[in-house]
């Protein structure tokens, strides 16, 4: 099952994403379930939030695989969706 984590930064916590940030990559490398993944990046090209295509066998594996991510404990985001994405082209 693919599945969409979309997550928004909290405001001022550019800082909070850049000090997790190498152990984020890491997880997202080690965890084996990552299809694509990527920061939004605001007008000014600064990072904001998150976009990780994941495959997982259902929603509940995504939600343990969100809650874990180093951003999640370091409190980044002010908004966290999963959301079961159909892939059409790619």
């Amino acid at each position: 099952m693919l599945i969409a984590l979309i997550c928004t930064d909290k405001p001022d916590h550019l800082e909070t994403r850049k000090a997790n940030r190498d152990a984020h990559v890491a997880y997202l490398k080690s965890s084996g379930c990552v299809v694509q993944a990527g920061p939004f990046l605001d007008e000014s090209g600064d990072m904001y939030g998150s976009l990780v295509v994941l495959d997982l066998p259902d929603m509940n594996a995504a939600h343990a695989w969100a809650a874990a991510d180093p951003y999640a404990k370091a409190g980044l985001f002010s908004e966290v969706r999963l959301e079961q994405w159909n892939k059409v082209i790619g």
